[in-house]
């Protein structure tokens, strides 16, 4: 597996965005959700990540600060071939819910990446480990992102419509383009549930071909939560489920058969 690869199922399958629609006043999350994921490789579990959202300790500029994880680890044949152990890390304010701090720790086979960034939204400049970024509007990166988009209004979006994410990865600011395509019904662990669908574009090479699509779909409800991700690979597909949801402020509510 390229070593990128979960960090871009995890940015696409969690980074969902609608930059250009307004932030609603109900936050749709909670201290002490809890969501799992795993990602399977034909009719194999790849890997599995987790994402917990709690209150934190650490106040940033005197404010409170919600804090938010994401561990990915390989599993199965593709822990023995392949380790991955990744863990992603947001500080957001609680109201606006913009980034504070990032951090990231991943150990992929050799490969060993860390990074720590912070966001000042008063001078406009995010500070990372490689250097200094100036930026305009909201900037994230994918865990804040995922937490910001699920607390946009969406009623309004037709299909074919295409929506902009801007966030900061590694070494600089980033922009993927998002289309709406249209609402389906969709199974996975936890039932089937009536969605939103979205087309993210993806940038050929040695993992996606040419002409690769990645489909996500997440649930038409309070929670906007994505359920499932579908991506074509040069040989296969890899499917991101969701299998396990806890301390939720909403239900979830499975289509009743």
């Amino acid at each position: 597996m390229n070593k990128y690869l979960l960090a871009l199922l995890l940015l696409f399958g969690l980074g969902k965005a609608y930059s250009q629609a307004e932030k609603t006043d109900q936050v749709a999350f909670q201290a002490g959700e809890q969501i799992t994921y795993k990602l399977k490789y034909g009719f194999f579990t790849a890997a599995e990540a987790v994402i917990k959202t709690e209150n934190s300790t650490q106040k940033f500029d005197g404010k409170p600060a919600l804090h938010i994880t994401a561990d990915a680890k390989t599993a199965g044949t593709f822990d023995v071939f392949y380790k991955v152990r990744n863990r992603y890390e947001t500080f957001i304010d609680p109201k606006t819910l913009l980034p504070y701090y990032y951090q990231e720790d991943r150990h992929e086979a050799s490969y060993k990446h860390s990074d720590k960034v912070t966001f000042d939204h008063k001078t406009n400049k995010i500070t990372a480990d490689k250097g200094t970024y100036p930026f305009t509007g909201n900037v994230f990166d994918f865990l804040s992102a995922y937490y910001f988009a699920r607390n946009l209004n969406v009623s309004h979006l037709k299909v074919g419509e295409k929506l902009e994410l801007r966030y900061f990865l590694e070494d600089g600011i980033h922009s993927m383009t998002i289309t709406f395509a249209g609402r389906e019904k969709v199974k996975c662990a936890l039932g089937t549930f009536n969605c939103l669908k979205f087309n993210p574009t993806i940038i050929p090479g040695r993992i996606f071909r040419k002409n690769s699509m990645l489909y996500l779909w997440v649930t038409d409800d309070g929670n906007r939560i994505p359920i499932k991700a579908h991506v074509e690979l040069v040989v296969g597909s890899l499917v991101m489920d969701l299998s396990a949801a806890k301390g939720l402020k909403y239900p979830l509510n499975p289509v009743k058969k």
